[in-house]
């Protein structure tokens, strides 16, 4: 599995698994809010580009390798 073209359904369900949760929504963008603080905005989109997925692991503190065992 690789960061390339994951849904941002798998995403959000990742997420979730770390105690994200859904903030709100503006328009095709979700945004998910950790209660320690933490924030980042998921595209709504069935195919998420490769630099947006670098920069969602980013804000969330964890490594790609990390990441991939969530999904």
């Amino acid at each position: 599995m690789s960061l390339r073209n994951q849904n941002w359904r798998e995403v959000v369900k990742a997420l979730s698994k770390l105690g994200f949760i859904l903030k709100r929504q503006s328009g095709s963008h979700i945004i998910l809010e950790h209660r320690d603080g933490r924030w980042t905005v998921v595209s709504r989109h069935d195919k998420i580009k490769l630099g947006t997925m670098k920069s969602i692991i980013e804000d969330i503190g964890i490594t790609v390798e990390d990441f991939l065992k969530l999904i």
